[in-house]
């Protein structure tokens, strides 16, 4: 096998390009067989097998700078860079990332897995090294699976072009993001995608002139400016060039040799350049390659069934949300679906199915989402914005000005909120919590069970102002008893002795009813509240939590910040009249979490049933002794 004798790029040098055909189905094979196993991104690396293995055979990273964006597509870098044995632990606790990783390989700059950075990093480092005097580094930066719909790579490309920074940019165009791709400009791109007979004509003549004695030079050239004028009508070529920005393209993406060859050309241009290449998401893999929603973008490994019971999977809160919006739908005629390329992810095509009218997928844009919902807010209509909570931050700005400070009614349902499991830090939702308590106005829901998903989307559709509804990505607790809040009204699920009141955020219900249960047996009676609203916090629940020698806030969101605190300050000004009763705040720390499943992260930290009960004793032994001192 080819394969098991590449631990560097430099050995790929050595290879016919038979043998790199070889290794490339190997490579797919290596592929399928990992990822059917551990989970994680497919298609989009089986799309870039041969443009990996030709970057890797042009440029010397990491003497070269090679970024890629998004990170999700970094499979095959990785296998090449010397990490193909610990590929049986990708995104598993304590293996390897599913993005690059500068903890891993000098070969891995950028830990890129948010989309449209990698241009703004890459002319920064061209900028670096051509201050710094390094003849021969060359910086490339791979966009592509949708990064180019971003807002951010069109600012790097316009001040790419602008300072003429010497950056060689591959344009990766499957015509796909995770779903496919929304923008004029992918339009244009598929357009030449769809008639590759101008390129494959081209191509043919030029090579037949060139052979022609004496006179192929000059018939060549003839040609070469005939179809130079041609492209001028050509989108991409017309777009990126009056950037400043030299275009050179398309090009079969699955050629290795073809792209070897536009990129060593490219290599020789003095400043920027874009290569574009060609690829099908998904390739040599005919259950990717048959899948026309997503190509097998990402794999899910399923759980296996181990009892009768567990012949029916629990329902998502993602799911619940589903069902939600197209009842909102059906009841309110100006309610309006927005998504940042997530329609799949984020439950919407079903309402997209429906209301293809009432529905937008902006790309990988979350700015714009935010707010061009602000506009149909304005124009009087309801619109939800349906993104991942660790996308949300990309749109905080948006969130806190155009939305929040002129007081629209835009609801943001917060899909994979709090620890999400295998992405690692760059997708766990721990933020979300903090960024919208920090917006004045904005009325923030934390579902603990999929039934309350409906009635609380119904109340923000109602609310004067915005509002936010967010939710993990595991499992979702089901309320079998059919006990669910209503209204921005707090819910208390036990009642305890006085003792201690554990105020519970969204899933973090289940954990504080299984502490509640651990404590009983300890002889301390909790009382139980399930929050529903952050905020406003539901004035009931602060007096009677103020009641208690104890409270400990739980939450699945950063502590310094979030939820919390702010319940703390809340307590703090309903309870003027009385002394100000012990409070401890349990949730995430402020330090970036490894990826693992997020039942084992939150377990780690000591915010599952067990943990939380030993935080309470804990905290109820500190008092005692500080009751004592004084």
């Amino acid at each position: 096998m080819l394969i098991d004798d590449i631990h560097d790029p430099a050995d790929l040098r050595a290879l016919s390009h038979s043998q790199l055909e070889q290794l490339a189905t190997e490579i797919r094979g290596f592929i399928v067989d990992t990822v059917t196993t551990t989970g994680g991104h497919l298609g989009s690396n089986l799309g870039v097998v041969e443009l990996t293995l030709a970057v890797h055979r042009v440029f010397e990273s990491p003497r070269d700078v090679v970024l890629w964006d998004t990170g999700h597509q970094a499979y095959v870098h990785k296998l090449i860079t010397g990490r193909k044995e610990a590929f049986a632990s990708l995104r598993q606790a304590g293996g390897i990332s599913g993005y690059p990783s500068r903890r891993e390989s000098p070969h891995d700059w950028i830990e890129n897995s948010h989309a449209s950075t990698a241009l703004s990093y890459a002319q920064g480092l061209a900028e670096g090294v051509r201050r710094r005097g390094e003849a021969g580094r060359r910086v490339v930066a791979i966009i592509g699976d949708g990064s180019l719909t971003g807002g951010m790579a069109y600012e790097a490309l316009n001040n790419i072009g602008h300072a003429q920074s010497p950056v060689i940019i591959v344009l990766n165009d499957n015509g796909r993001s995770y779903a496919p791709t929304v923008s004029r400009l992918s339009e244009g791109l598929a357009h030449l995608r769809l008639n590759p007979s101008y390129v494959h004509a081209r191509e043919r003549a030029r090579r037949l002139l060139q052979r022609i004695p004496v006179l192929g030079g000059f018939a060549y050239s003839s040609v070469h400016g005939f179809t130079s004028a041609v492209r001028e009508i050509v989108t991409p070529h017309r777009f990126f060039e009056a950037l400043g920005i030299r275009y050179a393209g398309p090009i079969d993406g699955h050629d290795i040799a073809g792209v070897e060859q536009a990129l060593a050309h490219a290599a020789e241009w003095d400043g920027p350049i874009l290569v574009h290449v060609l690829t099908k998401k998904g390739c040599g893999y005919a259950p990717a390659e048959e899948d026309d929603v997503q190509r097998l973008h990402d794999f899910k490994v399923q759980p296996s069934v181990v009892a009768p019971s567990a012949l029916q999977a629990p329902a998502t809160y993602t799911d619940a949300f589903t069902q939600a919006m197209l009842q909102a739908a059906e009841r309110h005629p100006e309610v309006f679906a927005i998504t940042a390329a997530m329609p799949g992810p984020t439950g919407l095509l079903p309402f997209q199915a429906a209301y293809p009218h009432r529905f937008l997928d902006v790309g990988i844009a979350e700015q714009h989402a935010v707010t061009m919902a602000a506009g149909l807010a304005m124009a009087g209509m309801r619109p939800v914005v349906a993104v991942y909570s660790t996308f949300f931050s990309r749109a905080f700005d948006q969130a806190n000005l155009d939305v929040g400070l002129h007081g629209l009614p835009v609801v943001f349902a917060l899909d994979r909120a709090g620890i999400t499991g295998d992405d690692g830090p760059s997708h766990h939702g721990v933020l979300d919590l903090a960024l919208c308590l920090s917006i004045p106005g904005m009325t923030v829901f934390a579902p603990s069970s999929a039934q309350e998903i409906g009635p609380m989307l119904e109340e923000a559709l109602a609310l004067p102002g915005p509002s936010a509804i967010r939710f993990p990505k595991t499992p979702a607790r089901q309320a079998s008893d059919g006990l669910v809040g209503s209204g921005l009204s707090a819910r208390r699920t036990r009642r305890g002795d006085g003792s201690v009141c554990l105020l519970a955020v969204g899933k973090m219900l289940e954990a504080a009813e299984e502490a509640a249960g651990k404590l009983a047996g300890d002889g301390v009676e909790a009382t139980v509240w399930d929050v529903r609203v952050v905020s406003p916090p539901d004035p009931a629940m602060l007096t009677d939590a103020a009641e208690h020698g104890l409270v400990v806030t739980i939450e699945d969101g950063v502590r310094v910040g979030g939820a919390g605190s702010f319940l703390v300050d809340a307590l703090r000004a309903a309870s003027t009249a009385r002394p100000l009763v012990p409070v401890r705040t349990l949730g995430i720390p402020r330090h970036y979490m490894a990826h693992g499943k997020p039942d084992a992260i939150l377990a780690e930290l000591g915010l599952d049933g067990p943990g939380v009960a030993a935080s309470v004793l804990e905290a109820m032994s500190v008092e005692r002794r500080r009751a004592e001192l004084s």
